[in-house]
């Protein structure tokens, strides 16, 4: 298109029109079109949408339901002149690309951009590359292909399921609960999750159970054995002790000086890398090993990707796409890491590109590789200065991860030994590490308890015994979803894609449905209210077999196995005869406002109590003429050294917990650690409490003392 030059023009002056037009090449950011261009060179202009361009509006359905749910698409608002300058370029171009991100969203943005271009369904103007690097681009712009229509029509049923769910059920829970709520097939699964681990925490039982520990000697060397049951009838029996009375038959039937090694087996274990990241590994190692929040985390990885000004190199992508549920890498990357790994760490380091190194789960969508860096050789200390922190402490971890992914397995000597006395039999087991492999470079908080030491032992040797300890357990409820825990869980079921559960965690915050608090998730009032609503009537949207199951014919539309239309039509069908009944049964929903008896300095009003993103706080009834609002103090039996005014709990603006006095701001002592009641055994000071992983440490306060001790969690 676009090539004809006018008639009149002689030869020279033809050819020199012919040069000085370019290619364009249209991306979605203004950084990844700055790093593409200086790829490219002077023949090519790129340039960017800054996402997308074209959506269903916002102000009404936009679906045409009775034709086959035809979308209404709408420029976007402030796109237009986007859109403009955009077909002005394209009408001086040779040859126009469209080189959006290589997933359904991006083949939909191309899908939109050709229309709005007046490009034919049959030019082939689509280009994909899954890492910003010189070759992979100049790769990529030599194959264009056409538009692939199924990746476009699986984005668009997602789009039309997900506005059927949100605008129609949405306004049912503005009307009978209270405005600006929302539901959705993703977000409403999430919240369910929440509310249902809270409810299994409410209504967990504790139940009795006791362990006994025996702390035994061969020569010098100590060790631990656990219960484990009796022989019954020469049989080994595994025996629960669910009581005192249990442990007390043992205890009164054991002979202390008959402690002996019955039997015992020797082995090898041998521990797999970690394979490279997923988008929710990332996003779950992020979050325990880094402390990022799924945003934060997917924010400066799409920075990494897109381009960062490296010294000597200038923009360059320092990562793969990453928007992926596979694990597989390029045959040319397993090459460039062996050779790293042999020139740094020896021959004996490199997994040899074995089987279990690439593997991706069953649904994964294996278009894409896994997350890795485009060049092990950039190593992290070497582009330290060109990172920013966050950009740095991210990379570090992905580039770890892939190197150690292609390593050698560790391999641990193991020792498993039954130790009898009379008829009971205590089970102790201890590894050695003989070979560090992957572990020298990447490990995991709990790797270090992989190896536990043993004696060498025999069978038939007495042992002595140094103590026996009984302890009284009770089992614990399950534990609240953290980002890290629920992004897992969505994954193992099946709902979600890679590039939704950063907006959903985002969005379930924002609507007020859940809070985190000590970094888990609890649901509000509202959260509750709203989620059992959605039981009571929609319980296939928000069901998690169901939305696993459109997940996966939403893949199968992806393939050009199903039809969008039919599977659009199969799920509204039941849904709007659901929307229907709930519309004429449900009655309106009055939430009642806790009244305390805190009363508004501004207007005498009693405060209430609210819910926001982080927790209860109270506010004044009058809203919006009197918009006051005050933390709740969660006051602490422990008292201020400054001024002896009681501790309280309070909330920073960005939702960080801190202890401050109650008599603030008459007094300004304050600590961002949680406080303990014991005063410090050396100097009588304050203690508070420092975690990490695998200890307590309680510190005193005095930096002149310097305390310390450590607690095990």
């Amino acid at each position: 298109m676009n090539y004809q030059a006018s008639y009149s023009l002689s030869a020279n002056q033809y050819m020199e029109v012919w040069v000085l037009q370019k290619n364009l090449v249209i991306v979605e950011s203004p950084a990844k079109a700055k790093t593409i261009e200086r790829f490219l060179g002077k023949n090519y202009k790129v340039t960017a949408t800054i996402g997308h361009i074209r959506d269903l509006p916002k102000s009404s359905l936009g679906i045409d339901i009775d034709n086959d749910f035809k979308p209404n698409y709408i420029t976007i608002r402030g796109k237009g002149p986007v859109i403009q300058e955009l077909k002005a370029e394209a009408k001086k171009s040779k040859k126009v690309y469209l080189a959006t991100d290589p997933d359904r969203e991006g083949e939909a943005i191309s899908w939109h951009l050709a229309n709005v271009l007046g490009i034919d369904n049959d030019d082939k103007v689509r280009v994909e590359f899954r890492e910003i690097t010189k070759e992979a681009v100049l790769n990529a712009i030599k194959k264009p292909r056409t538009i692939d229509q199924n990746l476009v029509d699986a984005q668009q049923a997602r789009r039309v399921l997900d506005r059927l769910v949100g605008y129609k059920i949405s306004p049912l829970l503005w009307k009978k609960i209270k405005k600006g709520l929302s539901a959705g097939r993703v977000q409403s699964v999430a919240v369910k999750l929440i509310c249902d681990r809270e409810e299994e925490i409410k209504n967990f039982k504790p139940e009795e159970y006791w362990s006994i520990k025996a702390e035994l000697k061969k020569d010098k060397e100590t060790f631990t054995a656990n219960f484990f049951g009796e022989y019954v009838d020469g049989k080994e029996t595994k025996v629960d002790l669910k009581n005192k009375v249990d442990v007390d038959r043992v205890l009164d039937n054991l002979d202390l000086n008959k402690f002996y090694v019955d039997s015992i087996k020797k082995g090898t274990k041998r521990r797999n890398p970690y394979p490279p990241f997923t988008t929710s590994t990332l996003q779950q190692e992020a979050s325990k090993k880094l402390g990022f929040t799924t945003k934060k985390t997917m924010m400066i990885a799409q920075q990494l990707y897109e381009g960062v000004n490296v010294i000597g190199e200038g923009s360059v992508g320092l990562i793969t796409y990453i928007r992926t549920d596979s694990t597989r890498v390029s045959p040319e990357a397993i090459k460039n890491a062996e050779k790293f790994i042999k020139d740094r760490f020896g021959d004996e380091y490199f997994g040899g590109g074995k089987s279990y190194l690439n593997k991706s789960k069953k649904d994964a969508q294996d278009a894409h590789e896994g997350i890795r860096p485009t060049s092990i050789f950039r190593e992290p200390d070497l582009i330290k200065d060109s990172l920013s922190t966050d950009q740095y402490k991210l990379y570090k971890l992905i580039w770890e991860r892939f190197i150690s992914s292609q390593m050698s397995q560790a391999i641990y000597d193991t020792l498993s030994a039954n130790i009898r006395n009379n008829d009971f039999i205590f089970k102790a087991s201890g590894s050695k590490m003989v070979f560090d492999g992957f572990l020298i470079l990447y490990k995991n908080y709990d790797d270090d308890e992989n190896e536990s030491k043993m004696p060498n032992l025999e069978e038939n040797d007495k042992l002595k015994v140094k103590k026996i300890t009984p302890n009284q357990h009770f089992t614990q409820p399950p534990p609240r979803y953290t980002e890290a825990s629920l992004i897992k869980t969505l994954e193992e079921l099946g709902i979600g894609r890679p590039s939704t559960y950063a907006p959903t965690i985002a969005t379930i915050l924002s609507r007020d449905y859940v809070f985190l608090e000590k970094k888990q998730f609890i649901p509000t009032e509202l959260g509750i209210l709203v989620n059992d609503l959605l039981k009571d009537y929609f319980k296939d949207v928000i069901n998690e077999e169901f939305t696993a199951k459109l997940e996966e014919e939403l893949d199968e539309i992806a393939e050009g196995e199903l039809s969008w239309v039919e599977v659009v039509k199969e799920f509204y069908e039941n849904f709007s005869a659901i929307l229907k009944r709930a519309e004429e049964e449900i009655e309106k929903i009055v939430i009642e406002d806790e009244v305390t008896d805190q009363i508004c300095e501004k207007c005498g009003r009693n405060m209430v109590v609210k819910y926001g993103r982080y927790g209860k706080f109270l506010a004044c009834p009058g809203y919006p003429e009197c918009k006051n609002t005050k933390p709740i103090l969660d006051e602490l039996d422990i008292y201020c050294p400054k001024c002896n005014g009681k501790l309280v709990k309070r909330r920073s603006k960005k939702g960080r917990i801190f202890y401050g006095c109650g008599n603030y701001p008459d007094c300004d002592f304050v600590l961002w650690n949680e406080p303990v009641k014991e005063k410090c055994p050396r100097c009588g000071s304050m203690m508070v409490l420092k975690k990490n992983k695998k200890e307590n440490h309680v510190v005193c306060i005095n930096d002149e003392c310097g305390y310390s001790q450590i607690k095990k969690i």
